[in-house]
């Protein structure tokens, strides 16, 4: 976690999420790139009739000043932070910011139950989390002492999940915390056997070359089992796999991943498989 991007919409969201940053990046001597999208007109940046470069050097000198305005934080004092301005609508941006300054995490602040969807720009948040090449921690409230101590990662314990599986147990060390794989078993088509469940775990287990335990967690739904797992486990921090271009929508199954997102108040992790 030497350089962390940051999107922001100077809501007081975006701020939980730099905060976080900062605390971050202060505890690995790493570096900020704090992102914001300008949220041009469609016709300004593809029509040459519209295009009025007065206007654009304009919006780009006022969005300038008021990101100089959202930096002037005392929690930003020690803590090295690039500024960067980009072009609304072009979601590959992001992904080219993050090779440019070869970034290892986004931080993104969330907007309470409605999760993704309202995030810094509409639902279009949820194509950045989709897309991203590296990890996406999103974060609700302000959390000035966070710290992980145990952190959970659900997982369908198939060789597909493998990768995003050892980043995050790579991440966990990072932390200093407590790895705990957890697979929630439901009732339905995903319902398994304890032996088939422990013959996958198993399986995956040797091919990860992890001697770790995996908790078993049944419940009536991916979603609630993961919450209610993490909440009697006192997680501080809970990790899920997403599917590029099917993004959260498609973890495991229905809209589970999204779920997790949008109803949990503890940080959630996002890994592209």
């Amino acid at each position: 976690m030497k350089t962390i991007i940051v999107p922001v919409d100077f809501s007081h969201q975006s701020e939980n999420a730099l905060k976080l940053a900062a605390k971050l990046a202060g505890e690995n001597k790493g570096e900020i790139i704090v992102l914001h999208m300008l949220e041009l007109n469609y016709a300004m940046i593809s029509s040459a009739e519209s295009f009025h470069p007065e206007q654009m050097v304009l919006m780009i000198k006022g969005a300038e000043k008021r990101l100089g305005e959202f930096l002037d934080k005392p929690y930003l004092k020690d803590v090295k932070i690039t500024p960067v301005i980009k072009h609304y609508k072009v979601f590959s941006e992001v992904n080219e910011v993050v090779k440019q300054h070869n970034a290892d995490l986004i931080v993104m602040g969330s907007h309470g139950s409605d999760g993704l969807k309202e995030l810094f720009f509409g639902s279009n948040a949820e194509k950045v989390v989709r897309n991203a090449e590296v990890p996406v921690l999103v974060v609700k409230k302000d959390r000035p002492d966070f710290q992980v101590d145990t952190f959970v990662f659900a997982c369908d314990f198939r060789e597909e999940s493998l990768e995003v599986f050892q980043k995050a147990q790579e991440i966990a060390g990072m932390f200093g915390a407590s790895f705990r794989p957890v697979y929630i078993n439901i009732p339905g088509d995903s319902f398994m056997s304890t032996g088939e469940i422990n013959r996958q775990i198993a399986k995956f287990l040797d091919k990860a070359n992890a001697g770790l335990e995996v908790d078993i967690y049944n419940d009536y739904s991916v979603e609630r089992g993961v919450l209610a797992y993490c909440e009697a486990l006192g997680a501080d921090l809970i990790g899920v796999p997403t599917h590029g271009r099917r993004g959260l929508s498609h973890f495991f199954m229905g809209s589970i991943g999204e779920d997790i997102a949008n109803h949990s108040s503890i940080p959630v992790l996002t890994f592209r498989m």
